[in-house]
């Protein structure tokens, strides 16, 4: 087996490799713009090679792992905290943390971190894609309210209403303010139905999932809550406790106190 320990970059990756039966050592920076990393790789799975890849967790990297999926090699991501506290030495470079990741799959010190699955992370983007329409539809209607406000009205959610939206059009503006104010319309009128379709996506995409149901049976929890945390959590059985849980998400409060002061 080839033993490869991999340190990604958005244009290029630094591979330090092995073979565990002959000891062979190499290193390779591999570009990703003109194919060479692909090309290796299915070099290699033509070979009939099989290959275990050591990768720190980061960004941008899915094509990658779609990748190594398809050639059915071993990808092992790891936790960047916990690889960088095994780093003994104060020089870093791109050859350094791929020897080093090597040598911890090498060792079996790797800190391999849970991967969802395609289906998870699919998901994942239907709540981020709403969430992020839902932040810009806010800020429009920000906007919008700080209109009515420098013309002396405040309806707050009353100007969403049928007079406060009238209300909202009939204001004198000069020129350039009033095309400012008919854009923003256009796009509130553009984003509301485009949220209720993914609205209604999320709820569809819940009521598939005994789990998410279950949850919802809790006073407070909806469907974007619910799904939002069965897809973030994805296996329970990583967690050794629920206060690893509630860690995990954030929902336990750090303290930074020494000699009673806070």
């Amino acid at each position: 087996m080839l033993i490869i320990g991999l340190d990604y970059h958005p244009e290029f990756q630094q591979i330090a490799f092995v073979d565990d039966e002959t000891g062979e050592f190499g290193e390779r920076q591999l570009l990703h713009q003109n194919g060479e990393a692909e090309k290796f790789f299915c070099e290699l799975k033509q070979r009939g090679v099989k290959v275990r890849i050591g990768m720190e967790a980061t960004g941008h990297s899915r094509w990658f792992e779609r990748l190594i999926a398809a050639l059915d090699f071993e990808l092992w991501i790891g936790d960047p905290a916990q690889i960088k506290a095994k780093r003994v030495r104060k020089q870093k470079t791109d050859r350094e943390d791929a020897r080093l990741l090597l040598s911890l799959v090498l060792e079996n010190r790797f800190p391999r971190v849970w991967l969802p699955s395609p289906e998870n992370r699919d998901l994942r983007q239907l709540l981020w894609h709403r969430h992020r329409l839902v932040q810009m539809r806010t800020r429009i209607m920000n906007q919008l309210q700080a209109v009515a406000m420098n013309e002396g009205v405040r309806h707050k959610k009353g100007l969403w209403s049928n007079a406060g939206r009238a209300q909202l059009e009939s204001f004198s503006l000069a020129p350039w303010a009033a095309q400012r104010r008919q854009d923003l319309l256009e796009l509130i009128d553009q984003l509301n139905p485009r949220i209720e379709e993914l609205t209604t996506a999320v709820k569809k995409e819940a009521e598939k999932m005994p789990e998410v149901l279950r949850l919802m049976t809790h006073p407070g929890v909806g469907e974007l809550t619910a799904l939002a945390f069965v897809l973030i959590i994805g296996t329970p059985q990583r967690f050794q406790c629920g206060k690893q849980i509630a860690s995990y998400l954030g929902l336990i409060p750090c303290e930074d106190s020494s000699a009673g002061h806070c």
